[in-house]
This record gives structure tokens, C-alpha cells and sequence, in this order.
């Protein structure tokens, strides 16, 4: 019973954190740097807007190149239309300061599901720095001789639950799956930069009070594919809090970022490194030797870093 109630200990322990200010800024020196954002739509309220406000603060001295923001832009159904009003109040008027006119580069989450999806690429015309060049993507970025690849999946068409539910998700059953990993699985395999990431909007490891089915679809369909090529990280959103899983056979990082409005609770798994219910975002910063992903909370503390080498 002993040995029992030490190891849950060491469990919780992974779920709390020390909270470290982010003061020396010179961490983000010479690096590429970009934010992680998820989950945000809630019309400015919760914690959208002060987080939204972190954000471009922290930009100042942080120099984002843009933000990668996986999934779940709009909560609750979606958008009509690029003209639909949700465009101004859980985007355009809330992610507002000056240091966030960077690109955003989207995927769908299942909430962009459950409208419009063709809108969310769409708005791609409207504005200057949403651009979603289709539903999976990637872009080669090079900086000071470090080469990064990201590639942008869309993960609810690979869960079948979404599938099924045609009056709910219309749009997911319509997508070809085979024809996305095959894919994937070409741009991986001629993928030769420095560091490799992948990012969805669904977990492939994760505690999460949703359906199993979710993560069992996306280990089969994802992960094998992640594994062979020896991707860096896998980096998602969906569960609205911060999580970082490491699990048996695998050198993948595999990332979970909090919500950038309102977050929810958690408890460590088997693999779990860390977690937090804390809501807020990420900085990834890259040089040729190390990739930092950094986890700040609403405050603007840095809750927890990943550190991978080469």
C-alpha cells in the first residue's frame, strides 16, 4: 500500500507546476520563434481576450514569425460564411495588437466541422494573415541555416465517430482518407529538414474524459506514419489544457496545447511527462542544435519547457 500510495504521488506530481516568470527574453535570441494557439473562439470571453493581450505583449520582445493555431478557432458551430460576424468577435477584433499581424496558418478543428469548413479556407482571400492554403498543408521555413518542416493535418475526417455523424460533422464524411495519408506519407518521406513537425487538432496520447475511439483512430491512422519517419513532435489541441506524453517505442514528443479561453482539468496518464489545467499558449523556438517548446499560462509564466537536441 505504501509503495502504491508513493506512486500516485509521483503521478500528481507531474500535474503540478512551479511557476517561472518569463523575464530574460534572450532565450528567444537568434531562434525562430513561433506561437501555438487552439481552441480560442469564445467571443472574447473566459480568458480569450487576456490571453489574446499576453500574446502581442510578449510578441514585443519575442519577434513570433507566426502563429500556428490548431484547431477550434471558432467554438460552437463553426462559421456560416466569411461574412459570419463570428470573424470579428473571435478573431479579427480579440487577436488585435500589432505584434499579431504575423500569419496564422489554421487547421479545422470539429467545431469548424459543424459549419462551414470551405468558409474557414475561404477567409484565406479576406484576410492578410489567415492563410490556409487548403484542409492539410505544409511549408518549409529556414532561418540562419536551420531548416524546420510543419505539416498541418486534418485530423476529424480521420476519427470515424465524425464520420458517422453526417447531420452533426456534414462535411467530414466527404473527405477522402486514404488520399490524406498517402500524403502525408509522401511528404514525410522526402521531408530532409533539420526538424520535423506534425500538427492536428486531435491527440493521438492524451487523458482526456472523450471518447477513446478518438485516440485508438488516430494511433492506427497517424501514428504508425509518425513513427517510421521519426517525426520531432506531434503537436495538438482539442483537450483544453497542456500535456506532454512520452510513450514506449517512440521518440516523439507528443504535445498538447492548453486552450487559449477557457481550459479544463486533468490528471497524468502512463507516459504523461507533465500536464496543467491551466489555459494559454505556446512558444516554439528553434535553432540548429535545439527545439524548446515552451508552455505560458494567462500570466504570462512559463509552466513547463520540452527540450529536444540534435
Amino acid at each position: 500500500m505504501k509503495i502504491k500510495g508513493l506512486l500516485i504521488l509521483a503521478l500528481i506530481s507531474v500535474c503540478t507546476f512551479a511557476q517561472a516568470q518569463l523575464t530574460d527574453y534572450s532565450i528567444f535570441d537568434q531562434k525562430f520563434n513561433f506561437y501555438i494557439a487552439n481552441d480560442l473562439g469564445r467571443n472574447g470571453y473566459y480568458d480569450q481576450k487576456p490571453i489574446a493581450e499576453l500574446m502581442g505583449t510578449m510578441g514585443e520582445e519575442v519577434s513570433p514569425e507566426f502563429v500556428l493555431a490548431t484547431g477550434d478557432i471558432h467554438h460552437f458551430e463553426g462559421v456560416r460564411s466569411v461574412n459570419d460576424p463570428l470573424w470579428m468577435t473571435n478573431y479579427e477584433l480579440i487577436y488585435s495588437h500589432p505584434e499579431l499581424m504575423i500569419d496564422w496558418f489554421p487547421i479545422l478543428g470539429n467545431h469548424e466541422y459543424r459549419g462551414n469548413t470551405q468558409a474557414v479556407l475561404d477567409y484565406t482571400n479576406i484576410s492578410r494573415r489567415w492563410t490556409m492554403p487548403d484542409r492539410y498543408y505544409t511549408k518549409r521555413f529556414e532561418e540562419e541555416g536551420t531548416t524546420i518542416r510543419i505539416i498541418w493535418i486534418d485530423t476529424t475526417p480521420l476519427i470515424d465517430k465524425y464520420r458517422k455523424e453526417n447531420d452533426k460533422y456534414p462535411d467530414a464524411c466527404k473527405q477522402d482518407i486514404n488520399k490524406q495519408l498517402a500524403w502525408l506519407d509522401s511528404v514525410l518521406a522526402n521531408a530532409k529538414e533539420d526538424w520535423i513537425i506534425v500538427a492536428g487538432h486531435h491527440p493521438i496520447y492524451a487523458y482526456t474524459p472523450k471518447e477513446e475511439s478518438e485516440r485508438m483512430d488516430m494511433q492506427k491512422r497517424i501514428d504508425p506514419l509518425l513513427r517510421k519517419y521519426k517525426v520531432d513532435m506531434y503537436i495538438c489541441g482539442h483537450i483544453h489544457n497542456f500535456q506532454h506524453i512520452r510513450v514506449p517505442e517512440s521518440d516523439i514528443d507528443y504535445i498538447v496545447n492548453s486552450s487559449a479561453s477557457l481550459a479544463r482539468k486533468v490528471k497524468p496518464i502512463e507516459g504523461t511527462k507533465f500536464c496543467s489545467p491551466e489555459p494559454g499558449f505556446s512558444i516554439c523556438s528553434i535553432n540548429k542544435k535545439e527545439l524548446n517548446l515552451r508552455m505560458i499560462d494567462k500570466k504570462g509564466n512559463v509552466l513547463y519547457t520540452i527540450t529536444r537536441k540534435k
